[in-house]
């Protein structure tokens, strides 16, 4: 428990009547190694207090009459000398060094500028029925579990700029003031507290000191008026920007509501919004004039989130349908495409995302063969980079998009030509698999370095089909060595061929006898080399194997 830093410690206690306790936490705080200063401020005790407190070896400041817990809390700042400052209750039977270390402790380490206790005790009925509900209405955004614990400590610097209250109002009035001031205040848990319960009497004029400070510290920091005219303009605001939304919404995600309908809640909303968010804006500058330095703008957020947030969906929702609109042929078209959110509980990879949607644009020159495809996209059709796409009557190659196009399509004019597409289109993830229904895919492999056979190729033909079928995942091997898996859907009363060196090596016939099924295994011979094919898995796919009338469905070229 040592002060590693230059800064000078003073602790106060003010006391009235507290003989049985004043010595001991007196003798507690002088045990601390880094303390300069315990002073006793006797708010008028007319017991053995101020005895009890010099024999203990506390410096004694006494008043002439009782002036409440603030007036002595004053009076003990103004004859202290330390930077930092610890004021301490009389009345704590079980004080510890410990537990005012754990007040003092953040402040010399430089992590706050306030330290503020909570604590287990019997007591706390003013918290609960009158603090924190009054907190909870005027200054929402402060949360302490107990705004007014009797034990706190602070920088000199900083307690100057604070009022003191001068009876039980203190406690909360620095609360308030410091986070208004956007001072930092920690609020530090040192256990259990034991001291006397206060009479019921006590109590109530507790309760009302502290309903006093914090309703004049409501006025003086602008919050009635916040809460009363601002409220109103707030919940009118964010009705209007919720009408606006649901105008927009209604007509354009729901099917079979009044368009007209629509359009005229929006409009409502609209003037609603603007009439309200004008006034809104008015009494706020007002407010923001009187306000102290500090945490203003904490506060004012804070007060207004249903408006901002209200205010962000609609930007969100109006951008949207502007990045949506087209104008061609002397009439605007808006037509929102959304994202693709997909639940995919069954992978372990990556079972949520978001994927879509992909704005159609020309290819870049001297590319009339290459197609630039979002990873998205790729994705979703279950392709890999490098793969051949067969549209129309020219093949094309896949490959990665720019930098900043992530959801970019680029597409050679043939190929916009044959799927129907202009530059511009925007295509929901969902709907992209039926843009390119029945376009025929070839997927190289990569053989394993294990193999020895740079030069051997297996390729893989599929067809991209709009919706998901089951399918199967097969595991190849050439000649005993495991060199890749390939994963579509073989189609009932279909044959597959397995091609070797452009020779037709082996057909699968698929047929209600003969389902393909987990476990089967599929052999292929030419000359020295075995080509096995093991069915590992079922699986969901969209794509569909070659049948042999289109050609091989994987052909191994080995020379």
């Amino acid at each position: 428990m040592e002060n590693n830093t230059s800064n000078s410690v003073s602790i106060i206690i003010p006391a009235y009547n507290e003989e049985a306790t004043v010595s001991k936490v007196v003798g507690v705080a002088k045990e601390l190694p880094y303390v300069n200063e315990v002073i006793v401020v006797d708010d008028g005790s007319y017991d053995k207090t101020v005895e009890e407190a010099k024999f203990a070896g506390a410096d004694v400041i006494s008043h002439a009459s009782n002036q409440g817990k603030g007036s002595a809390i004053k009076t003990g700042f103004r004859h202290s000398k330390g930077d930092i400052i610890a004021f301490i209750d009389a009345d704590i039977y079980n004080l510890t060094q410990e537990k005012i270390d754990m007040i003092i402790r953040p402040i010399l380490e430089g992590r706050t500028d306030i330290t503020k206790t909570k604590f287990v005790r019997e007591s706390g009925r003013v918290t609960e029925l009158t603090a924190k509900p009054l907190l909870k209405f005027f200054f929402p955004e402060i949360n302490f579990k107990q705004p007014l614990s009797g034990q706190f400590a602070g920088k000199r610097s900083v307690l100057n700029k604070i009022k003191f209250e001068k009876d039980y109002g203190v406690d909360v009035g620095i609360v308030l003031d410091a986070d208004v001031r956007g001072i930092k205040i920690e609020e530090v848990d040192i256990g259990e507290i034991k001291h006397d319960m206060s009479p019921l009497e006590n109590l109530n004029e507790m309760a009302n000191e502290v309903t006093r400070t914090i309703v004049d510290r409501a006025m003086e920091y602008g919050r009635v008026t916040m809460i009363d005219s601002m409220g109103n303009y707030i919940r009118m605001a964010t009705l209007g920007l919720s009408l606006i939304i649901l105008g927009l919404f209604t007509v354009f995600f729901v099917q079979g509501f009044p368009y007209e309908l629509g359009v005229i809640i929006g409009i409502i909303g609209l003037i609603l919004a603007i009439y309200y968010l004008i006034k809104l804006f008015i009494q706020g500058i007002r407010v923001f004039r009187k306000r102290k330095k500090g945490n203003f703008f904490r506060s004012f957020i804070k007060m207004h989130f249903p408006v901002l947030i209200s205010a962000i969906v609609l930007i969100l929702m109006i951008s949207t349908f502007f990045s949506a609109a087209n104008y061609s042929d002397g009439k605007i078209s808006i037509e929102p495409t959304s994202r693709n959110f997909v639940i995919f509980p069954g992978a372990t990879d990556q079972p949520i995302y978001v994927r879509g949607p992909y704005t159609v644009d020309s290819a870049l020159e001297n590319q009339t063969n290459i197609i630039r495809m979002p990873g998205d996209a790729l994705n979703t059709l279950e392709l890999s980079y490098g793969d051949k796409m067969q549209i129309g009557n020219e093949q094309y190659t896949v490959v990665k998009d720019r930098p900043g196009e992530e959801n970019v399509l680029r597409l050679p004019f043939n190929a916009r030509a044959f799927l129907d597409l202009q530059e511009g289109d925007v295509i929901s993830d969902g709907k992209i698999k039926g843009v390119f229904e029945g376009i025929q895919v070839e997927h190289t492999l990569k053989l394993n370095s294990s193999s020895n056979s740079s030069n051997k190729t297996i390729t893989e033909n599929t067809i991209i089909n709009s919706r998901n079928m089951n399918g199967t995942t097969l595991d190849v091997y050439l000649d005993h060595k495991h060199v890749g898996s390939i994963s579509a859907s073989f189609k009932p009363n279909e044959t597959y061929d397995i091609y070797i060196d452009g020779s037709r090596a082996l057909s699968i016939n698929i047929n209600n006898e003969t389902k393909i099924k987990k476990g089967n295994t599929y052999l292929a011979y030419s000359g020295d080399h075995i080509v096995e094919l093991n069915v590992s898995n079922n699986i969901s796919t969209s794509k569909r194997f070659f049948p042999s009338r289109l050609g091989p469905f994987i052909s191994f070229n080995l020379y």
